[in-house]
């Protein structure tokens, strides 16, 4: 069994290796369009991805909390069992920046992501698929904010 002092020496290195052949991804942002990171609605993001406007699916499944008691802190989930998924998008309508995150998927992972995001106030999270194809497909689940968790 591995110790966790031996598992940190063990990341510093792999971290360290990786820095110095130029693999280490010094801004995460910096794979995607600053312009959809300052969009202020979903037609915007597609619009800076230069993607096509999405179409509802029920294909998409978004777990995320009906009533979220904290805007500062919540968990949202998306999964789809549609084929060739290359991207998966988190918009908040309302957020001062709708876009929250862009996850890059492949064929050899699951359409399967989570994560904890901050809301401003109560309003529609959309997930968006976007396929090798081309097609662009979106579901929308509202959630309730009871205390604004962007400065509000």
């Amino acid at each position: 069994m591995q110790t966790r002092r031996e598992t940190m020496k063990q990341s510093v290195l792999v971290a360290g290796l990786l820095g110095a052949t130029g693999l280490f991804p010094q801004y995460a942002q910096a794979a995607v369009n600053k312009a959809a990171f300052e969009a202020k609605s979903l037609a915007d993001v597609a619009k800076a991805l230069g993607i096509a406007l999405p179409m509802a699916s029920s294909a998409i499944v978004i777990q995320a909390p009906e009533i979220a008691e904290n805007g500062a802190v919540v968990p949202v989930g998306a999964a789809t069992a549609l084929p060739g998924v290359k991207q998966l998008l988190i918009v908040v309508e309302k957020n001062p920046t709708a876009l929250i995150a862009v996850f890059n998927l492949s064929d050899s992972v699951d359409s399967s992501i989570t994560t904890r995001t901050k809301m401003a106030q109560s309003c529609d999270i959309y997930v968006v698929a976007v396929l090798n194809d081309g097609k662009v497909l979106y579901a929308k689940k509202e959630v309730k904010v009871t205390l604004g968790g962007c400065g509000g």
